[in-house]
């Protein structure tokens, strides 16, 4: 989809729709929604009368222009109570209001930007939301349909706006919302791929376009590698599957001249998970293509941070392999010996996530990376306690935990901190090795994350369990249904905001 802005009357504009805004409780008779209304006559206006326009958030009514003006239809888009209007709400709305022209086939669309200046926001800020909800509301995952005839799509977004003294922030709006959605689409794509498609060598290879396009280092760490780093965990949950095994590093060079401001980015890359010897439920077992949300997050993340090119250090690291219950998997007590030297046993071979990390945050230490931020769907418990509603976050470092819930609040994304008590230790605890990779059902994320954490060694480290808000059962808002795309946006404001 072409994105633009012009300066311009939304009235004169020749295409197929024009979205414009209405805040509950308004009077009608300002802004574009004004403008269109007397140019129409009175007609928008009539309908607010008869009730059928009531600006409530959510609310569309579509008007036919039947010549009168230039666009062939007016879209009507409820904004909602002011006072609690946002550039989440923008998004959203923008998201909605795309897909439903879409859905009546048409091909180009112009909007104002929606809410700006009476609802507080800025035209930039504005722009950024309409193109960053649009795109991302837009997505669909059809690639391997054959008939794709029903599929319409919307060729064209220009933004119309009046004031020619704000357009050279609304284009950079509308580039870096460009920017965002772009990489959170990547992020759905590969975790929408089918497992058989998107094998550890295929994540490495989209890692290698991210770098490529961004201009950054990158290494592909092969299964004698980490053989010879002695990361046990990893290889010990890769032993099951006949694909090889991958760890993927991505370097980002923003200030070269300071190591020490870094951050790194970790990322779970499980490709498919059985759940190993320990398998899985055939129940909804196809949904754990996405199990390498995580390790998608952090590549897609690095493709934002190459662009927007804040002075930081940033390094992704990606454990990337399936866990598959073939004749050499290792099963349930055997113990592994990860790169750092502690051993861990395996009490359930499902808990591979935390194994990863282990070997992955250990391997970002030996970098001297002080900071960590891991990301992984890891636990089924998370889902229990937060829901679909926001993500887990965990942490060693209050004020790196601080960072990254404001990182998520400026994006759009929610977290919620854990407690990380150190009684909870007490349920992982092993009789043959240092620890388990599990400690048992109570507070199963809390324990998973606490594991991932022994290996931090120092550092200031945080978790992010995505597992709930990775996937999307059905289309709300910006969010079709499938993979989510959750957390790039937030780890990639995460690196501005400590650079600043």
């Amino acid at each position: 989809m072409d994105t633009s802005a012009i300066t311009g009357n939304i009235t004169e504009q020749r295409t197929g729709a024009v979205v414009v805004g209405l805040f509950q409780g308004a009077e009608g008779s300002g802004g574009a929604f004004g403008a269109v209304d007397r140019a129409l006559d009175g007609a928008l206006k009539a309908l607010m009368d008869d009730g059928e326009i009531k600006g409530k958030k959510g609310e569309f009514t579509l008007v036919h222009t039947l010549g009168r003006i230039s666009p062939a239809r007016v879209l009507v888009a409820g904004l909602g109570k002011q006072d609690t209007f946002d550039a989440e709400r923008v998004r959203n709305t923008s998201a909605r209001a795309l897909r439903y022209l879409r859905g009546k086939g048409i091909a180009n669309v112009a909007t104002v930007l929606l809410g700006s200046g009476s609802g507080g926001l800025v035209a930039g800020v504005t722009a950024q939301a309409v193109v960053e909800g649009a795109m991302l509301g837009l997505y669909r995952f059809d690639k391997y349909k054959s008939d794709s005839s029903e599929n319409n799509e919307l060729e064209s977004l220009t933004i119309v706006e009046q004031d020619g003294s704000t357009m050279d922030e609304i284009t950079k709006g509308i580039e870096l919302g460009r920017t965002l959605a772009g990489a959170v689409n990547l992020c759905r794509d590969v975790s929408n791929e089918p497992a058989n498609f998107m094998t550890p060598t295929q994540l490495s290879e989209v890692a290698l376009d991210v770098a490529r396009e961004g201009a950054l280092d990158i290494q592909v760490l092969e299964r004698g590698d980490m053989a010879d780093l002695g990361m046990g965990a990893i290889l010990g949950v890769a032993s099951g599957s006949a694909q090889p095994p991958k760890l993927i590093v991505l370097r980002y060079w923003g200030d070269r001249d300071d190591e020490s401001n870094s951050l790194g980015l970790v990322g779970k890359g499980i490709t498919f998970d059985s759940g190993g010897i320990s398998i899985k439920s055939a129940t909804n077992m196809g949904a754990m293509k996405g199990d390498m949300a995580g390790g998608g997050a952090v590549i897609a993340a690095m493709g934002i941070i190459a662009k927007l090119g804040p002075k930081i250090n940033v390094t992704a690291i990606v454990p990337a392999t399936e866990n598959m219950p073939g004749g050499r998997a290792q099963r349930p007590g055997d113990v592994v010996k990860t790169m750092s030297g502690k051993t861990i046993e395996i009490d359930n071979t499902d808990a591979e996530g935390r194994l990863v990390l282990a070997d992955a945050v250990t391997y970002a230490r030996s970098l001297g990376i002080g900071r960590i931020v891991d990301v992984a769907t890891l636990t089924g418990a998370i889902s229990t306690a937060l829901g679909k509603i926001c993500s887990g976050v965990f942490g060693s470092d209050q004020a790196l935990v601080d960072s990254i819930v404001k990182a998520g609040s400026d994006s759009g994304e929610r977290y919620w901190q854990l407690p990380m008590y150190d009684e909870y230790r007490d349920q992982y605890k092993s009789d043959v090795a240092d620890l388990k990779n599990t400690g048992g059902s109570p507070a199963g994320s809390i324990t998973g994350a606490q594991i991932i954490g022994e290996f931090a060694d120092g550092a200031a480290w945080v978790h992010l369990d995505i597992a709930g808000t990775s996937r999307a059962d059905s289309t709300k808002g910006y969010t079709p249904k499938g993979a989510t795309g959750v957390s790039v946006r937030t780890l990639a404001r995460l690196a501005q905001i400590l650079a600043d």
